[in-house]
């Protein structure tokens, strides 16, 4: 067994975040569909580690304890990108956008349950294939998981996880051809306006080393204040607080805090920098990491279960959300986040989003409504939907 620790699988990462970019520049179809560059990167070597294991040649342990750490700088950074001066660009799509993340999680729930009654397997297994890891992710199918367990589901944990995964890397996948098809079937483009004002800001905004300490001094001062803010309302509540969510709280309150006295002291150019970074070095660490050998172990049941939850979220995103979106460019690229997000997690929302706008051009509402929706508002409807469920057939 090799061992890779702390630095040395913090290099890895960025390694393979460099040669996922480098591979999407020379094969034409990663290019075309918009494949983020991490889960290239990401997935090759968790493919290689698998045959490497499986064939008793090697087996490769990776210390990925600074994961958390850079998943947590990376949604400070959206919050304080997130000024209410901004929230008018939302206004109703927000709230469509919310109400469909509501509707995909009952959705995800009933064919879950459904497709496991129908194979004859345990409900609550085929749960653990629904809302909890698509929309919930990896967390969630831990913290669930184990309560199933308690409840004498057994593997309900190792069932949850392999879904998660299946579901991260189809929503890594699936995000840019979606988009890709919507662009060219509708001719897409992004507003001209926006573009310009993009661009005008780019030109504008200067990054030196003292704005750009500045900028590391705001994201560690949120992040800080973040993980006490969680452990205060997890302690308060009974409510388990990601702690990325509470750092991405304060993030938005210090924003729209030096907004009003000094709005000059934010240089987005340098926080966006920083955001790139963080997201790609974090997602890169996720999906080097998946056992995909423990996937391959698991019954055909999970596979129909989530081949059928990745089905629905194309066809209901391509042919219903696209529509009440607007069916324009910034439609496209939040149906981009919604795989992302609806299949994985936030960052890989984020990682299809950036895929796309890198290729045709900026969007600034969907930079604004998926990661509030896909970081704040889901667990309104998800949480209560997944008790309910598992109260329905415990």
């Amino acid at each position: 067994m090799i061992e890779f620790n702390q630095i040395t699988t913090v290099f890895l990462a960025v390694a393979l975040f460099a040669l996922g970019g480098w591979l999407i520049n020379k094969i034409g179809f990663l290019k075309r569909f918009c494949i983020p560059a991490p889960v290239v990167g990401g997935l090759l070597f968790a493919a290689l580690a698998t045959i490497l294991k499986t064939t008793d040649v090697l087996e490769i342990s990776l210390d990925t304890s600074l994961q958390s750490l850079f998943m947590i700088t990376f949604f400070t950074t959206i919050g304080l990108g997130a000024s209410f001066k901004l929230v008018k660009l939302g206004g109703k799509l927000l709230i469509i956008y919310w109400l469909a993340c509501g509707f995909l999680a009952l959705m995800q729930n009933v064919i879950g349950v459904s497709l496991a009654s129908l194979m004859g397997i345990h409900p609550l297994i085929g749960m653990m294939a629904g809302t909890v890891s698509m929309e919930g992710g990896h967390g969630s199918a831990a913290a669930f998981g184990q309560t199933l367990e308690d409840l004498g589901i057994s593997s309900a944990m190792t069932i949850g996880a392999a879904a998660a995964t299946c579901g991260l890397v189809a929503g890594g996948l699936i995000g840019g051809p979606i988009v890709k098809y919507l662009v060219g079937k509708y001719n897409l483009t992004p507003d001209v306006q926006e573009a310009e004002e993009v661009d005008f800001e780019n030109k504008n905004e200067q990054i030196t080393s003292d704005s750009f300490f500045t900028q590391v001094l705001f994201i560690t001062f949120c992040m800080a204040v973040g993980t006490y803010v969680g452990t205060l309302f997890s302690e308060t509540t009974g409510f388990v607080l990601p702690g990325y969510v509470g750092a991405m709280f304060v993030a938005v309150l210090v924003r729209n805090i030096m907004d009003k006295f000094k709005p000059e002291a934010i240089n987005m150019k340098s926080i966006s920098l920083i955001g790139d970074v963080t997201l790609g070095i974090f997602l890169s660490m996720a999906l080097m990491s998946i056992k995909l050998w423990e996937i391959a172990d698991l019954a055909l049941p999970l596979f129909i279960i989530v081949f059928a939850q990745v089905f629905f979220i194309v066809v209901f995103s391509i042919f219903v959300l696209f529509k009440l979106l607007g069916k324009n460019y910034d439609a496209a690229v939040m149906v981009a986040g919604f795989a992302g997000h609806g299949l994985g997690a936030t960052p890989n929302a984020m990682a299809n989003m950036s895929a796309v706008v890198q290729r045709f051009g900026p969007s600034k509402k969907a930079f604004l409504v998926v990661p509030i929706v896909g970081a704040f508002l889901i667990d309104v409807f998800g949480i209560p939907i997944i008790i309910t469920t598992i109260n329905l057939f415990k």
